[in-house]
């Protein structure tokens, strides 16, 4: 039986994470700090230090983190706080597991028709990805027992409007004739947000973990225009889609994203179960 102390279970991640953990027969129990309790972003070592000592936990989980803002802010949200766990950790409880959430970002660019591999020469092209390679790369080189999954483009219920389906979602609920968007021609590997948190789990109880950095998709590139097309037959909107807006410059960096799974399936036991159309339906 194992105390789990859950970093952003109020999350779009986190939250279904902390269902996951809820309804397990190996956690006896399962804490969940608000940043009322403890801000990650602003942390030192010590602060996490003081908490990790009263809750002796065995398994720490991470799916707090930073998505927008400036360089310093998702350097902070990301690189830092990876940082001050893993020194807390060493010093507190150095046999807890340590799972922490990275991105596909952390890639770059990819040759479009090749699945990205984790062992792939990471060249990420936006400071968000080179904060969560940071934090990915502290990971690989500390002495605690830790590992950094790298998660595709996340979809499913409550998902937000930082992201294209997301956005897509919140503007046909109001619009009629028409919906403008920017380029849909990318390709991404969309993986429901159930699934990923079945993963973390999976990651936090697997023992003797051979490699540090899991890839964490569907192992499917889709064309970003077919997902909106499912959104909007699932919203019953039957108008034009138009693609007018400006691209966004991290969409246009990455124009092709696909998942090389094979890691996270032989390792953990892990492969997606949700189809695409199902995490379209929940997300409504």
């Amino acid at each position: 039986m194992s105390t789990v102390l859950l970093f952003g279970a109020t999350g779009f991640l986190g939250r279904q994470v902390g269902l996951l953990l809820a309804g397990d027969p190996r956690v006896s129990r399962l804490l969940c700090p608000g940043r009322a309790d403890l801000d990650l972003f602003a942390a030192a070592p010590a602060d996490v230090a003081a908490l990790l000592r009263e809750a002796r936990p065995s398994v720490v989980l991470n799916c707090a983190g930073c998505m927008s803002g400036g360089q310093d802010e998702l350097l902070r949200g990301n690189a830092g706080a990876t940082a001050v766990l893993l020194e807390a950790i060493a010093s507190e409880v150095p046999r807890a597991r340590f799972v922490r959430l990275g991105s596909a970002a952390e890639y770059g660019p990819a040759e479009p028709g090749r699945s990205q591999h984790e062992d792939d020469q990471a060249r990420p092209t936006s400071p968000y990805g080179i904060s969560h390679l940071a934090g990915t790369l502290l990971v690989e080189r500390s002495p605690v027992d830790g590992a950094s999954l790298r998660i595709f483009n996340l979809v499913g219920p409550g998902v937000s409007a930082g992201s294209v389906l997301g956005r897509a979602r919140d503007l046909l609920r109001t619009a009629t004739g028409h919906l403008d968007l920017g380029p849909l021609g990318a390709y991404r590997d969309f993986v429901d947000v159930r699934d990923v948190a079945a993963a973390v789990v999976r990651a936090a109880f697997a023992r003797g973990l051979p490699e540090r950095v899991f890839n964490v998709g569907s192992g499917q590139a889709v064309p970003v225009r077919e997902a909106v097309a499912l959104l909007a037959a699932e919203s019953g909107f039957t108008g034009e889609i138009r693609e007018t807006v400006p691209e966004h410059a991290r969409s246009r960096a990455v124009g092709w994203s696909r998942a090389d799974t094979g890691r996270i399936e032989r390792v953990l036991g892990w492969r997606p179960a949700i189809p695409l159309a199902d995490s379209v339906k929940a997300m409504m």
